[in-house]
């Protein structure tokens, strides 16, 4: 186990973005939470700093939290490929799918005991009485026993879910339900999620957000946003011999990375329509399906010019997630069967991730550059991608499962698939949007005001401020 260093943010901007009325309830949330805590330490606790969801969350939580006041610090689980197998499959079975049809027996409980119980021992050394513990997913969970016993109380935050039981479902539930029942708190991305034996008054729902100020929401200027594109292998001309893009404090960030790309022919123009979906390379973000549904109902339309960028990180780049790579072979196969014409207007992108900014600043570019970015998901606890896209005004058509039917308003702002399987009908909406650009563009603009509303910061942070506080109350006095 290791600590991720953050640093606080500041919170003016923010508060430019949300509006004098919102700024002072955050603000005096944040003084009761400060005095409720006293001089105890929130800590997170998930299982890696760089790729997915949680990850992004996490980095924007924490900072939020320290500028607020609070004593925030964020811990990472560290475990052996087996233990990540073992947690893949909860993932899977989680969300009503098989993953790799593996056991979730005795055996791979001793396995998940035995890892974590190491890193209980690491954290224990960490903590100081009186500290209070948020365990991210399923990976983590099963540190609440212990952490419960020593008299720190747990909150178990799970991002994933799927709104209908099965017995798949509930094989997960089951290996995981002892732990989970030694929490004080237990929160969800939706009502839909909470499996029944979970104490109403232990319940929470708590949408995920987005972070406004972070990199990868920040717009570029035209010409940096070109030569990451360029950098990244997505625009044609010479790459610089370096890249610096500006922040806000007026310094630059130097890329120093290269992105791996999937090509067998020149970048696509700068006028030329690209489609994108960036996710992970993961079984249930369907990428194989997204490039299918392009070939064949996209890339013969909109004057057969339109192009495909499936991006995701590279493979060895995240830890907690061993079918990354079988997943970037069965999108390279898909790719390698389709005809000359086809695979000339498809690129496979997988990004580095050795830094975390210059990781954002790529994706912001590659979001910035989209005419539609896609999130075609079998199941989707939230998607995050879905928010990062509407806040950059892109249009946006997401398959109608899980949390991404809580963000768009179906032809509001942004156009939802009701069966994530319906190539056909997934094209035609990709399609649709392109040939009718005024239709996008008020997608676009309802897309954004939608996520400024709804899905920053200080909406989550005030859920977080409730949850913290019924944790305090857990805490043993002297």
């Amino acid at each position: 186990m290791y600590e991720v260093t953050v640093d606080p943010v500041d919170l003016g901007e923010l508060n430019k973005l949300i509006g004098p009325d919102r700024s002072e309830t955050l603000a005096a949330a944040a003084g009761r939470v400060r005095a409720n805590l006293d001089d105890r330490t929130v800590w997170n606790v998930n299982t890696t700093s760089n790729g997915g969801g949680v990850a992004e969350m996490l980095a924007m939580l924490v900072p939020y939290a320290r500028a607020l006041g609070a004593r925030a610090r964020w811990a990472i689980v560290e475990g052996d490929s087996e233990f990540f197998r073992i947690t893949k499959r909860l993932h899977h079975r989680l969300h009503g799918s098989p993953g790799d049809g593996g056991e979730l027996g005795e055996g791979e409980r001793r396995h998940y005991d035995r890892v974590l119980a190491a890193n209980a021992a690491n954290l224990l050394e960490l903590l100081t009485p009186g500290d209070v513990v948020i365990l991210h997913d399923p990976q983590t969970a099963g540190l609440a026993p212990v952490l419960t016993a020593r008299g720190y109380p747990c909150a178990w935050r799970c991002h994933i879910g799927a709104d209908v039981r099965s017995s798949l479902i509930d094989e997960g539930w089951s290996f995981l339900r002892a732990d989970i029942e030694t929490c004080q708190v237990a929160v969800f991305s939706r009502r839909a999620y909470i499996p029944p034996w979970v104490a109403p008054d232990r319940a929470r729902v708590t949408m995920p957000c987005i972070d406004p100020l972070a990199a990868k929401n920040r717009p570029l200027p035209d010409a940096a946003a070109h030569d990451v594109l360029r950098w990244i292998g997505l625009a044609g001309g010479s790459v610089p011999g370096a890249v610096e893009v500006p922040r806000p404090d007026g310094s630059h960030l130097t890329l120093q990375h290269h992105a791996e790309v999937l090509a067998d022919a020149p970048p696509p123009p700068p006028d030329a329509p690209m489609v994108v979906q960036v996710s992970r390379w993961d079984p249930l973000k369907d990428m194989v399906g997204v490039l299918e549904g392009f070939a064949r109902h996209v890339g013969t339309r909109v004057g057969g010019d339109a192009h495909l960028a499936l991006v995701g990180p590279q493979t060895d780049g995240v830890s907690d997630d061993p079918e990354g790579g079988e997943v970037w072979r069965r999108c390279r196969v898909a790719w390698e069967g389709l005809a000359p014409a086809a695979r000339s207007r498809i690129r496979l992108v997988a990004l580095p991730t050795a830094d975390r900014e210059e990781n954002a600043v790529m994706v912001a570019a590659i979001q910035q550059r989209a005419a539609v970015v896609c999130q075609k998901s079998l199941v989707e606890g939230f998607g995050l991608t879905v928010a990062e896209a509407m806040w950059k005004r892109r249009p946006v058509v997401a398959s109608a499962v899980g949390g991404i039917a809580d963000q768009i308003v179906d032809g509001r702002d942004g156009l939802l698939v009701h069966d994530p399987r319906d190539l056909q009908t997934f094209g035609d909406a990709v399609a649709g949007l392109l040939e009718q650009p005024e239709l996008a563009s008020r997608l676009g603009e309802a897309a954004r005001e939608r996520v400024r509303t709804t899905f920053l910061p200080d909406r989550n942070l005030l859920q977080w401020g409730e949850a913290v506080t019924a944790l305090g109350r857990h805490v043993a006095r002297p």
